[in-house]
């Protein structure tokens, strides 16, 4: 039996000005545990939004998500993005905190109102610390992220997703408007996090040849709906442009 970490049923969902034409329109997929996987398409195909809507950051029309088995509710909502860290294109960092301070903001999912009132245990501190530094960052823990190059802000993203022990990883974009060997250093992170952890990634691209690279299946995306599920090495022969 197949143990699926997502599923997704029948989705579909628009942005309030435009209900009659929905972004996306009938999706149905299913992703295992510790797969890597990657949504590719053109821009406004709708691999953004449907990377978004399974933590429920765009609503549904109709249709169906379950994370982990449970059907994504408002109620649930909470429980099941403490399983589900998310990256930002961009990193989606506060450019005026240090990079430490960005990586514990991670933690404050985990925490109730009152507790947020007395700061961070050392706990935490350290493990942010650490994932400093399993990411190559230790030396800029107390630096602004702003004075980072956009492949380190990145990775503070990464520690930020992470220190919250989630089970699966969701990327959007996540190496847009990187140079070269910056792209290379995370989509580097994310290959271990998946082979030498087991974590279940989801990340949109636009590359093929990253695709190819790092990941086993892509999901193409196009006017909202599925063209391609499957290997990614049969996307070249398939897609020149993606």
């Amino acid at each position: 039996m197949r143990d699926y970490v997502i599923e997704c049923h029948n989705l579909e969902t628009a942005y309030a000005a435009s209900l009659n034409r929905p972004i996306l329109n009938g999706i149905n997929c299913q992703i295992e545990r510790g797969e890597f996987v990657v949504l590719l398409g053109l821009n406004g195909a709708g691999k953004s939004t449907l990377l978004r809507s399974l933590v429920g950051l765009v609503p549904l029309v109709r249709g169906e998500i379950q994370i982990n088995s449970v059907t994504l509710t408002p109620r649930t909502l909470a429980a099941i993005r403490r399983d589900v860290g998310m990256l930002f294109q961009g990193g989606g960092l506060i450019r005026q905190l240090s990079a430490m301070e960005n990586v514990l903001c991670g933690r404050l999912g985990a925490k109730t109102s009152w507790q947020t009132l007395f700061g961070f245990p050392k706990r935490d501190r350290l493990l942010a610390l650490e994932l400093l530094e399993q990411l190559g960052l230790r030396e800029f823990a107390d630096q602004k992220t702003s004075q980072l190059s956009g492949g380190q802000q990145q990775r503070v993203a990464i520690a930020r997703a992470l220190i919250q022990s989630p089970q699966i990883l969701l990327a959007d974009e996540p190496i847009t408007g990187l140079d070269v060997i910056a792209c290379q250093q995370v989509m580097q992170t994310l290959s271990e996090l998946h082979t030498q952890h087991g974590m279940t990634i989801v990340a949109v691209l636009h590359d093929l040849g990253i695709a190819a690279e790092y990941a086993q299946r892509a999901i193409v995306v196009d006017a909202g709906r599925i063209v391609y599920d499957g290997p990614c090495d049969n996307l070249q022969a398939q897609f020149s442009q993606v």
